[in-house]
């Protein structure tokens, strides 16, 4: 993860001397909007601009065999419940901008999602999957402003231990209610029984001699 810095002054009156100014939400979305393709940015604290690169491929796979799994609540596939988003710039309370690895809306809030970049709404789900540069702040940051903002249930996915956790915000803070592992068939709030057994990257044992 990158800090990019402000890079504008300004001058206390009473002091004389130089300080940093928070640049508006705008001026960081313009930054972000000029990162190269393979980085993405992320406000995370009002005024800072975090970067980090593509995620790798145990990160990828489980992304997507995720989505997979929930094809049948997909909006976008035909159903009517949710709609299920990837790696979306979501507009947080307080000036921040957030992109989860997954995200979902709920229909029955949501009838049409909206086609701005970044989206206004708050999810009703936010997944994210852990790699070895991101894991701390996904865990300190990133689930307890879910939380703490409003966004009802958070997963956070580690394709290396395989495991999914469950967390329903309660109160303004995200509480751990379920937890699967491995192979198992497990009930994930909020969408039900789910198959994990296809989640994680199964990589090939070595040929014998």
């Amino acid at each position: 993860m990158t800090l990019v810095e402000p890079l504008e002054l300004a001058y206390h009156a009473d002091m004389g001397h130089p300080a940093q100014a928070v640049p508006t939400f705008e001026a960081l979305y313009e930054q972000i909007r000029a990162l190269p393709e393979q980085m993405t940015g992320e406000i995370l604290e009002p005024g800072i601009l975090r970067t980090r690169s593509r995620p790798g491929r145990p990160h990828r796979t489980t992304q997507l065999a995720i989505v997979r799994s929930l094809d049948g609540f997909n909006r976008t596939l035909g159903s009517a419940s949710w709609w299920i988003e990837v790696e979306a710039e979501i507009r947080f309370p307080l000036s921040r901008l957030l992109v989860p690895a997954l995200s979902g809306f709920r229909v029955e809030r949501v009838p049409d999602l909206p086609d701005e970049n970044p989206i206004p709404i708050l999810p009703d789900w936010c997944c994210e999957i852990l790699s070895p540069t991101t894991d701390r702040e996904d865990r300190t940051v990133k689930l307890p402003l879910f939380a703490k903002s409003g966004v009802p249930w958070s997963w956070i996915v580690d394709p290396v231990r395989h495991t999914v956790e469950v967390f329903e915000t309660i109160d303004g803070r995200p509480a751990l209610t379920a937890v699967a592992r491995e192979e198992e068939r497990a009930m994930l709030p909020p969408f039900g029984d789910l198959d994990i057994s296809h989640f994680w990257l199964h990589r090939a044992e070595p040929a014998g001699p």
